[in-house]
């Protein structure tokens, strides 16, 4: 850090290269951080899978984000601060991150406002959650009750809700658009357009592909969207076209329109009705900030980064250790722009037990982050009700301020905090990943210099030890 100051200082890098130096040795330095829990306020005594085998009470833990799991995360991009999350309860908590005034002191986080199940509100689990793209005042969520929500944030309370006849999965809103339309996917084969301003089910995107698990607005073009399905197809629409889809990712396209032939001299496209991007359903969909790239995600355990201009599918390559098996939407990011070199971006995903930071472009596994608890988890509630799961991540987020328009957030972390990313689990907990920070100089420097000194202790050992064994035995020449 301290060279980087001085080439700062002298001029022989930029400010937007020592950001990106720094912001990058952040990104491959994430930790969990345990000292930070948050608390819902529900009581019982936690269930811990032990080494034998055996499912036993376990008294020492005994505080819930949700009790019954927690299903859904977003954080609002503006300032970094508020923390949503749904549980399978059907609840919603809302917390304020700034609660914590020194990070580098344990913390327990309590909830500012909370929404309980009821007629009114939700009545089974939350499956997705998102805050208004233009303000934090406002906040939406899906439920497996077949509805989608519109809450007011600072009281935590409902302002609209909308019945969409089938089990919804997710849901998406466009972060440039002036449109306010809410994509919705369902147990139904055709995408629900919802219009917040009208109050109305305005449209829909009609399909035969099955179930929609995932759903993507362009970050670039306001009125293309991106669709995955059941039966592996992910599909680009123009909502303004009456047909609609306007392109297919196929997983064989290594070339892109301009080189396969499908781009006619008009300018027309001409689709493959048998592509399909994955082999098996298709329940995660992300763009880069800047639009340029589409990353999709499926049960066949693969992951792939496509040509958003052309739909090329770029052959990155992420190896055998991808695990992908829940029929749900799954949350999966990149980095903001800006905030690595160009073509350095990376992707965070939720891998059921751990969160893998890969590269973007090439695949490699930058880092992995566990500590994500027991594998079985259960809780024995206040009432005497228990009941154990098969412990997995749900949902991550990304807590970044200064975002707008497409990005989701080019600082990285709040106002009390350098960096961090929130995960979901079915235990019930919500857990921390910060960044490691350097420590002063003065620290660096007794520990560089206690590791020098082990190392010349280990070297002379070695060869005390070497000498000895020679002067030892007695040698004899024939």
């Amino acid at each position: 850090m301290n060279h980087l100051l001085f080439e700062r200082s002298t001029g022989n890098i930029g400010p937007n290269v020592f950001a990106r130096l720094q912001t990058t040795r952040l990104l491959n330095s994430f930790r969990p951080a345990p000292e930070f829990r948050f608390d819902g306020g529900e009581r019982g005594t936690a269930i811990r899978d032990d080494e034998d085998g055996s499912i036993t009470p376990d008294p020492t833990s005994a505080i819930w984000a949700h009790q019954a799991g927690v299903n859904a995360l977003a954080l609002e991009r503006f300032d970094g601060r508020i923390l949503v999350s749904g549980g399978l309860d059907a609840s919603i908590k809302l917390w304020d991150l700034e609660q914590c005034g020194n990070p580098s002191k344990a913390h327990t986080y309590t909830p500012v406002a909370q929404v309980r199940r009821s007629e009114q509100t939700h009545k089974f689990g939350i499956t997705h959650l998102s805050f208004y793209p233009f303000d934090s005042a406002a906040f939406l969520s899906t439920s497996y009750d077949q509805t989608l929500k519109v809450w007011a944030t600072d009281r935590a309370s409902l302002s609209a809700s909308f019945n969409l006849g089938y089990k919804v999965y997710t849901h998406a809103v466009s972060p440039i658009a002036s449109h306010l339309l809410v994509a919705c996917g369902t147990q139904h084969p055709a995408t629900r357009l919802v219009d917040l301003r009208s109050g109305s089910n305005v449209q829909t995107l009609p399909s035969n592909a099955g179930a929609i698990l995932a759903t993507s607005w362009s970050p670039r073009h306001e009125h293309v969207l991106a669709t995955g399905s059941v039966n592996g197809m992910v599909k680009l629409w123009d909502i303004r076209r009456a047909g609609g889809v306007i392109g297919m990712l196929d997983q064989e396209d290594s070339l892109g329109l301009y080189h396969n032939g499908l781009l006619d001299p008009s300018g027309k496209v001409r689709i493959r009705a048998s592509a399909k991007a994955h082999s098996a359903p298709v329940n995660g969909l992300t763009w880069t900030d800047d639009g340029a790239y589409i990353v999709s995600a499926g049960h066949d355990r693969r992951i792939r980064v496509w040509d958003a201009a052309t739909g090329r599918n770029t052959l990155a390559s992420f190896g055998p250790s991808i695990k992908n098996s829940q029929l749900a939407s799954v949350t999966v990011f990149t980095t903001p722009v800006g905030l690595t070199h160009p073509g350095k971006e990376l992707l965070f995903w939720p891998n059921e037990t751990e969160i893998l930071v890969l590269d973007l472009h090439d695949g490699n596994v930058v880092s992995k982050l566990r500590g994500t608890g027991p594998s079985v988890a259960g809780v024995q509630s206040a009432k005497g009700a228990q009941r154990t799961i098969r412990n997995r991540i749900t949902s991550i987020a990304w807590r970044g301020s200064g975002g707008g328009g497409s990005s989701s957030g080019v600082v990285m972390g709040g106002s009390n905090m350098a960096g961090a990313v929130f995960s979901a689990h079915l235990d019930g907990q919500i857990r921390t990943w910060v960044p490691r920070l350097e420590g002063d100089d003065e620290e660096d420097e007794d520990e560089a210099l206690d590791a020098a000194s082990e190392d010349k202790a280990k070297k002379r050992k070695a060869l005390d030890d070497i000498y000895r064994g020679l002067v030892g035995k007695k040698i004899t020449f024939t």
